[in-house]
């Protein structure tokens, strides 16, 4: 039970049955506060700590951080091809397999999130224009893992696993006295 606290310390996703107006602004502003807040939670970390699992068994707090610059790429490519296409396949990705490749050990934390505060500045640019003809968030794209979602219910799974990854890291440095 504890190892799944701290692999799910938000709990797991429970999506909105019918995402409102309000519901998107609220989650536009989480996934506008992602980068800085990530960046405020281990910006000042040493290597040992950025080195460390964030629970047994799971992610180095640097891994995740790569992870997030990652997934969130790969989610505003989806996005973008929703908005575009008609009902794309999304794309999907080992994210195991790229936890375990060489830039996800030795490249800085700095370039993932000097990665994700541009991803996230052109992401909010564009979510926050689409706020003006909310029917676009109806649009859809097909995920391997979660089948046919709106782009209302990406939006919600996008600012859920950014707050997820975050409240992983800041559960470590609680427990280990790094605040």
């Amino acid at each position: 039970m504890e190892e799944d606290r701290m692999r799910y310390p938000l709990g797991r996703l429970v999506p909105a049955a019918n995402p409102t107006t309000e519901d998107l602004e609220r989650w536009i502003m989480d996934i506008g506060g992602i980068a800085a807040t990530l960046r405020s939670e281990v910006e000042k970390l040493t290597m040992a700590q950025l080195l460390t699992p964030y629970r047994p068994g799971g992610w180095t707090v640097l891994q995740v951080v790569h992870h997030l610059a990652d997934t969130d790429l790969n989610a505003y490519f989806r996005f973008k091809r929703a908005l575009t296409e008609d009902e794309p396949q999304a794309s999907t990705f080992r994210e195991d397999a790229f936890a375990e490749l060489a830039d996800y050990r030795v490249t800085p934390a700095e370039v993932s999130l000097a990665m994700l505060g541009a991803l996230h500045r052109r992401f909010l640019d564009l979510l926050q224009d689409l706020l003006q003809t909310p029917a676009q968030f109806r649009r859809t794209f097909t995920s391997p893992k979660h089948g046919v979602m709106t782009l209302a219910q990406a939006v919600e799974r996008f600012a859920w696993h950014g707050r997820h990854h975050i409240a992983q890291i800041t559960g470590l440095k609680s427990r280990m006295g790094w605040n």
